[in-house]
């Protein structure tokens, strides 16, 4: 009886943390915790109204995931990478999102096609893409990009691009890409890789996705520099 009761303890404090996960991570991706600023547990404890327990470990797989960092004398804070780290990211990504694009040409199978052609549509019904205010995408299997590596079936890529690297990435994607009339250039051209992968055309595939991310390393870039300029100004 004891164990079958600490087991169910177990299985809720697993459940618990992961839902604190999710909200801490929607809240990091979004901006709502600001790149840089110090987060403690007795803060967050109180903010979710939770125990420090399943808060633990879900800071700890923040952590994993590159979403938070331990700073010597100063504690866990939300990560903020310098300019340098940002373009060195996306340089990355670009590489290896195009490759993945090129497999999902060959490998892809028409099921899996459909459903990305699904998550599109639901992409299109969004009320921020409509207004052309930002461009959100839920994380992985709402997200694009995400289906796109799942659909290169090469598990080395899988996991440098939907583990490691995966929620950094998103990050900033997120927080940088929107505005302006990137939003709707990104949807398009979402659309046209996936006619290329549709047809097969593994050569096309790659081409689009690299100047896709090519396009976004340099929007992000300069909305980054903006912000850190406007930082400086109000110091």
């Amino acid at each position: 009886m004891n164990f079958t009761t600490t087991e169910t303890t177990a299985t809720e404090v697993r459940t618990l943390a992961e839902r604190v996960f999710q909200q801490l991570q929607d809240a990091i991706v979004r901006g709502e915790l600001a790149p840089g600023s110090k987060i403690t547990e007795p803060g967050l404890s109180k903010t979710y109204g939770i125990s420090r327990g399943p808060l633990r470990e879900a800071m700890r797989r923040l952590e994993a995931h590159r979403l938070i960092e331990r700073v010597p004398h100063v504690g866990a804070r939300v990560v903020k990478l310098t300019m340098v780290e940002l373009l060195e990211l996306f340089d990355v990504r670009e590489a290896l999102e195009s490759m993945a694009a090129r497999l999902a040409a060959e490998y892809m199978t028409p099921k899996e096609i459909a459903a990305l052609r699904e998550v599109l549509a639901g992409h299109e019904r969004q009320a921020d893409l409509q207004r052309g205010e930002a461009y959100y995408q839920r994380e992985g299997d709402l997200d694009f990009h995400y289906r796109i590596v799942q659909g290169s079936h090469n598990r080395m890529l899988v996991t440098m691009l939907c583990d490691d690297l995966y929620y950094l990435v998103r990050l900033y994607r997120t927080q940088f890409s929107a505005g302006g009339a990137r939003p709707q250039r990104a949807f398009v051209e979402h659309h046209r890789i996936v006619d290329a992968i549709e047809a097969g055309d593994a050569e096309l595939a790659e081409l689009l996705m690299r100047r896709h991310v090519s396009a976004s390393r340099a929007n992000v870039a300069d909305r980054y520099a903006a912000t850190l300029k406007e930082s400086s100004a109000s110091a």
